[in-house]
């Protein structure tokens, strides 16, 4: 008998709750909004508030918000957007000690509940995070993927968009690399319906994007003072699991294990890829400029010598 597709969302906050809404709206399946016990109500209170908004957006998905990882079990995607946010003046690396913690014991629980998922990890610093996933968890890599390259990515094209005076739509642009300061936004690659970008933008003014690109969610967390940026990375995760969902084959920057593709192995970095109901079923290798090899090896490193610190 045929059944919706089981979305489990680890985190109730305010990612977590951005990703259940986008999940009802586009009708990709039920959703389970998992956070902690310490958080009492607050997951079903907004899986409550969600369902009856159904009423007037007209979905019918079952949004159920929980604190046990029994309601998670069986479920075809995991999204994981559990840690303590960044706050203004923390970098993603800060964010280490205490958030291997929390991912060890959300991929013991995966692991155990969710033996069949695509899982796609939002939590910084988001190449250590996911790289800890996959090492406990033990799936193939074409089933655990970090979400970093689509979010990247899309501050690049909003901010060329601008400059260039174009529609974002007509903005063809890729970031590679860590989910950090290390990024690495291509500029050999980035066109304006196929043209190139630099008919369009002078290259002072590209260096001073690709600053802003690499530092776009650090922006964002100073700003609000309350936490870090939930809008564009919720969309560029379901953007991720919808391509799963639907096999829709889109090629999509992402954080992938690496087993010698671009030079790397057992380390997760922002390549494209594609994306289809076989979870990450490629990589692409992108012709890089001497320039951009360099930066892609530095973004490694640091990469590297993060999840070198880590134990387990």
């Amino acid at each position: 008998m045929p059944r919706r597709r089981k979305i489990a969302l680890i985190g109730a906050g305010q990612i977590g709750g951005q990703l259940a809404l986008l999940c009802a709206q586009k009708r990709l399946g039920d959703v389970v909004l998992y956070d902690i016990p310490q958080t009492e109500g607050m997951p079903r209170g907004k899986g409550l508030d969600m369902m009856q908004a159904g009423g007037v957006d007209r979905y019918d998905c079952r949004i159920t918000g929980t604190t046990s990882w029994d309601d998670c079990e069986g479920a075809d995607v995991v999204i994981v957007t559990a840690g303590v946010p960044r706050k203004p003046g923390m970098s993603r690396d800060d964010l280490l000690g205490i958030n291997v913690k929390i991912m060890k014991d959300v991929a013991g629980n995966v692991r155990d509940r969710c033996k069949d998922a695509f899982v796609i990890v939002i939590s910084n610093p988001l190449d250590a995070m996911v790289w800890v996933m996959k090492k406990i968890t033990g799936f193939p890599r074409e089933r655990v993927i970090g979400m970093a390259g689509v979010l990247d990515s899309a501050r690049f094209k909003h901010f060329l968009a601008q400059a260039a005076g174009v529609s974002v739509e007509d903005v063809q642009a890729m970031v590679l690399g860590g989910h950090g300061d290390t990024m690495v936004p291509l500029l050999s690659t980035c066109t304006v319906s196929g043209m190139p970008i630099r008919k369009f933008i002078s290259d002072e003014d590209l260096a001073a994007i690709v600053e802003r690109t690499r530092g776009g969610g650090g922006e964002i967390v100073g700003l609000l003072k309350t936490g870090s940026a939930f809008f564009a990375p919720a969309s560029s995760a379901i953007a991720m699991a919808e391509s799963y969902l639907l096999d829709r084959k889109r090629v999509l920057p992402c954080a992938v294990h690496l087993e010698g593709e671009y030079g790397y192995a057992d380390l997760y970095l922002g390549v494209p890829c594609v994306i289809g109901g076989n979870g990450m079923e490629r990589v692409i290798e992108v012709d890089l400029t001497a320039d951009e090899k360099a930066a892609l090896e530095k973004s490694a490193n640091a990469v590297r010598e993060l999840c070198g610190a880590i134990q387990f």
